[in-house]
């Protein structure tokens, strides 16, 4: 049966992801389960996306009760569940106006959207540079394709849109000089995802804030992977003490529910009038009810606290690892947001550790990462180092 549902799934899905050869059926806490009875502990959780883990009881309490009641209304009217999530994502983010959508490419989208509308309404409708960072990653449309960093997800894509230059992360110097009067756009990830768990540092976020208010050009943080309580704080930028104009979040924000969305300030959220941007499944009673229960767990529930400790007794762990195998080049990264930079490609390792009842992922050719629930205990963090440090070693 096993082997028969993974030759079905190559036969009917396009060729453009190539899974492992496992199929999921179920999770509980911080495992998940194949059809043939496995269990593996998941330090992937949906690539940063099932932020409370599975089968977490308030949420699946939460969208029972709210399946009872209506999964879809549209944007035509408003519904209850997505007004609350937005109140509490305006009271924790400093910022104003929230527009929902269904994935991290289409909240980055949105901002590139709001961003270039709001230059163009009322900044100067010359300013059209776009300045991303190289090694970044802003999505798979072609427009977040375009102002991702890395041109091996622009092959095959050409011709990509224009007017978009990437500068080096966290050099303040090249930033200066990149930065002019024609420049509409600036977006940064706090901490580059699918460039190797690179957190910027304090210094560049804070040149990039004054430089932007200087030059009338919007500042977009892109925290779909690094936000929602993955760092130890609600937003990645609450570390760095710099707020951007508007901030895109997606993954962790519905706890494995398909959500995306922005956060603006006043002045730049003047960008969009009615008709000017929208988004069918944006503002689902359901997925927002989803990220109710995020935001309530990362807040009331003490769960920010519990990825601070955890990230900080990970990070120690890691370190640790690395003292016995001088394949690992580096430990970086913050919180719940870690990896490893090795000597070599880590495929073998990861295929290997899977089949030790353990999920990794990779960020790039020689680096794991980690990216585990956060709801992920001390001694799941002891299991995980105990499997790594066994796949590592000399065979």
């Amino acid at each position: 049966m096993h082997d028969a549902w993974i030759d079905k799934g190559q036969e009917v899905f396009l060729q453009n992801y190539k899974p492992l050869p496992i199929v999921i059926e179920r999770g509980e806490g911080n495992y998940v389960f194949d059809k043939e009875g496995n269990k593996y502990l998941d330090f992937v959780a949906g690539i940063a996306t099932n932020a409370l883990g599975y089968s977490y009881e308030p949420l699946k309490k939460a969208m029972k009760d709210q399946i009872d009641k209506i999964t879809h209304c549209s944007n035509l009217y408003y519904n209850e569940p997505s007004i609350r999530a937005a109140q509490k994502l305006v009271e924790l983010s400093g910022l104003s106006r929230v527009f929902f959508c269904n994935s991290g490419a289409e909240a980055n989208e949105a901002a590139l959207k709001l961003g270039k509308r709001y230059i163009n309404k009322f900044v100067n409708g010359n300013k059209t540079e776009i300045i991303t960072m190289k090694n970044s990653f802003h999505g798979r449309t072609i427009a977040t394709v375009s102002i991702t960093g890395q041109t091996k997800y622009h092959e095959g894509f050409a011709p990509l849109f224009e007017g978009i230059t990437y500068t080096e992360f966290n050099d303040v110097e090249a930033l200066e000089m990149v930065l002019t009067e024609k420049t509409a756009i600036l977006m940064i990830e706090p901490i580059q995802g699918e460039g190797g768990i690179r957190p910027a540092e304090q210094s560049f976020l804070k040149k990039a804030r004054a430089l932007c208010d200087a030059l009338d050009i919007v500042l977009i943080f892109d925290e779909v992977q690094c936000g929602i309580g993955r760092t130890g704080t609600v937003f990645a930028y609450d570390q760095y003490g710099v707020k951007p104009d508007i901030v895109t979040l997606a993954k962790g924000l519905g706890a494995g529910y398909v959500i995306g969305a922005i956060i603006a300030n006043e002045k730049t959220a003047l960008g969009f009038e009615p008709g000017t941007h929208a988004s069918t499944f944006g503002g689902n009673p359901l997925s927002t009810t989803a990220a109710g229960v995020v935001l309530d767990a990362l807040v009331h529930d003490g769960l920010l606290e519990h990825v601070k400790t955890m990230g900080a007794y990970l990070e120690a762990s890691l370190l640790e690892l690395k003292k016995r195998h001088p394949s690992i080049v580096e430990v970086r990264g913050m919180g719940l947001m870690m990896a490893i930079e090795m000597d070599s490609p880590v495929g073998n390792a990861i295929a290997m550790a899977l089949d030790k009842g353990l999920m990794l992922i990779n960020s790039g050719t020689h680096i794991i990462r980690f990216v585990p629930p956060l709801t992920i205990k001390q001694t799941e963090i002891d299991d995980m180092i105990h499997i790594l440090d066994e796949v590592l070693s000399p065979q």
